[in-house]
């Protein structure tokens, strides 16, 4: 196995899907500029848009996407492996797919991953989200193989989930991507602990891209974009909240060294749940 340059690029997406486009394209040329031949995006790199109504002005089809469009023509100008995180895709009337999308050098979609989790959960002061009312849950975990190294896909709220990363490590995968729109207050307290447990109990490299900041329609994201290798070192972060970029370089070859000194994924043992029912002690 050969290893390869990966960029992982921070944004603060806006409501416009033009803007975004283009902040993108800015973004990535400057990332394969220096040296990054697999670059990933955060998700909702296409629109961050909380409102419904402005929501689905902007969301079109797959077919019709710009954030695709672009995606597709950056990677094959560039000679790139372009991963988009994610963008909203329309599916369906008021339906949409939070949508990673991969685009290989010579401009060909090499992969679709649809988020599987989704986001509905109730927060301290009073923040509630409710991703389930808007985006379609994927139903398929996506593998693929590029730069000599198989890849498994996830989105945000994904990381939380160990066993769908532990499915893809014991497929073959050893780079896994997390990119994400994180919110301030639950990746102050979990975004590096999850990322770097999902690394260590696969033994695989974690890219996760992240927006960062206080987003346009209100929402407030944690940033700090990053790369951590298969023994759960942070080899690479975009400190903080503002747009960046952060590159490292992936040798597959220790995702299988990390696994030799440590091989929980063969360890593994299936087991028996018993509920013990302890005795009531009775004062005399």
């Amino acid at each position: 196995m050969s290893s390869f340059t990966a960029a992982v690029v921070q944004m603060r997406s806006t409501t416009n899907m033009a803007e975004n486009v283009e902040a993108m394209d800015a973004a990535v040329r400057e990332a394969a500029a220096k040296g990054a031949s697999y670059i990933q995006t955060p998700e909702m790199t296409g629109l961050v848009q909380a409102a419904r109504k402005p929501f689905f002005e902007q969301v079109v089809a797959e077919e019709a996407d710009p954030i695709a469009a672009r995606g597709s023509a950056l990677a094959k100008e560039l000679g790139i492996t372009l991963h988009i995180g994610s963008t909203p895709v329309l599916v369906g009337e008021g339906r949409a797919a939070n949508r990673a999308l991969m685009y290989g050098p010579d401009g060909s979609l090499l992969a679709r991953y649809d988020k599987i989790h989704m986001f509905d959960v109730d927060l301290d002061n009073g923040e509630s989200w409710r991703e389930s009312a808007v985006y379609e849950p994927g139903h398929e975990a996506v593998m693929v193989e590029i730069e000599r190294a198989m890849f498994g896909f996830a989105i945000c709220y994904d990381c939380r989930f160990p066993e769908l990363h532990t499915t893809y490590a014991k497929a073959g995968c050893t780079v896994l991507t997390g990119p994400s729109c994180f919110t301030r207050q639950t990746g102050r307290a979990h975004w590096h602990t999850l990322l770097r447990s999902r690394a260590i109990e696969t033994g695989s490299w974690m890219i996760a891209a992240a927006q960062g900041g206080v987003m346009a329609d209100g929402r407030e994201s944690y940033g700090h974009s990053i790369i951590i290798d298969p023994w759960g070192e942070v080899v690479a972060e975009v400190t903080g909240e503002e747009p960046g970029i952060a590159i490292a370089e992936i040798d597959p070859a220790a995702s299988l060294a990390a696994r030799q000194k440590v091989p929980n994924l063969k360890n593994g043992r299936a087991f028996d749940l018993t509920n013990v029912t302890a005795p009531i002690l009775r004062s005399a």
